[in-house]
Formats: structure tokens, C-alpha cells, sequence
């Protein structure tokens, strides 16, 4: 059920990231503001895609906020990560480490009723 880590293993961070990691943000923002764009203009019953200077504006406004709030997220939970890691360290007695069990110790006998 439990794969062996301790609570000090779980927060080190040792996960790699894939190569879409840093992509996403501005990726994701950019499509919902050329999107929010094309919206704004079919809702006022221009054609959608006029005014390609508002798209181009929106389309990097939105992708530059988008990545200015992953960054800050990134940052906010890494520094979340060190207060619980510091937190472990100095109350190791709080945060043992499970032993691991077996599907049959954990599972209770079944009776199928038919």
C-alpha cells in the first residue's frame, strides 16, 4: 500500500520535470486570450477575427500573466515544500516512517451473498 519513502524522502523534490513543464502557462494563456479575443468580437457582431492587433495583444498579455502566476506559484510552493521539510526536521518523532503492508493484511475477508 505505501512505497517505503519517509515523510523527508516525499518532500525532496526529486521528480523530473517533463519538457512541457515550462510550456504550458504561457501556451494555455495565449490560446484564452486570442480565444477571448474572437469572443469579444463575435459577442459585439464583428467578424471574429478583425482587428488581428487586439488578438496579437490579448494573445501575449494573457500567455506573459499566465506565466507571471506559474512563476509565482512555482515559487510559493516551493517555499510551502521548505517550511514542511523544516518542519520535519526538527520534529522527526511526529513523522514516522509506515511500514509497508500487503494487500492481505489490509483487505478483510469477503463472503460473497448470493
Amino acid at each position: 500500500m505505501y512505497g517505503g519513502k519517509s515523510p523527508t524522502e516525499l518532500l525532496s523534490g526529486t521528480h523530473s520535470k517533463s519538457w512541457l513543464y515550462d510550456k504550458w502557462a504561457p501556451t494555455a494563456g495565449g490560446l484564452f486570450g486570442f480565444l477571448g479575443a474572437c469572443y469579444v468580437n463575435w459577442g459585439i457582431g464583428r467578424p471574429v477575427f478583425s482587428g488581428i492587433q487586439r488578438h496579437v495583444i490579448a494573445t501575449v498579455s494573457v500567455g506573459a500573466l499566465a506565466l507571471t502566476v506559474d512563476k509565482w506559484r512555482t515559487q510559493y510552493l516551493a517555499e510551502k515544500d521548505a517550511t514542511l521539510r523544516h518542519y520535519i526536521e526538527l520534529h522527526p518523532e511526529d513523522f514516522p516512517t509506515p511500514e509497508r503492508k500487503k494487500f492481505a493484511d489490509v483487505f478483510e475477508y469477503w463472503q460473497p451473498i448470493r
